[in-house]
């Protein structure tokens, strides 16, 4: 199984709005992805919880089967289609995927 964590922080405007309506739409394209392809076994989607020490503003985290599944998710036109707009809002992004046993 592969575990997919991605973390975004956000402009404070971008797109014609400011970072909470992007921060809102984003997530909304994220999670519109959760099922676009089999072998997905997590997929959830947060915001920062106001008052709680944070250093970014969204999070996605996955489970799932293998390698090939994160390359299908990856290249789904669903998921592509959701990347123009990510990168217009998106400060800075961190990635990391990793085995879990």
């Amino acid at each position: 199984m592969i575990r997919h964590i991605v973390m975004w922080s956000l402009h404070e405007q971008a797109e014609g709005a400011d970072k909470a309506t992007n921060l809102q739409k984003a997530q909304a394209l994220l999670l519109s992805c959760a099922r676009v392809v089999p072998g997905i076994r997590t997929f959830e989607v947060a915001t920062a919880t106001p008052g709680m020490d944070c250093t970014n503003d969204l999070v996605l985290h996955m489970l799932l089967d293998d390698a090939q599944v994160l390359a299908a998710y990856q290249n789904h036109p669903d998921h592509l289609a959701i990347k123009p707009f990510m990168k217009a809002v998106v400060k800075e992004r961190r990635c990391m995927d990793f085995n879990v046993k």
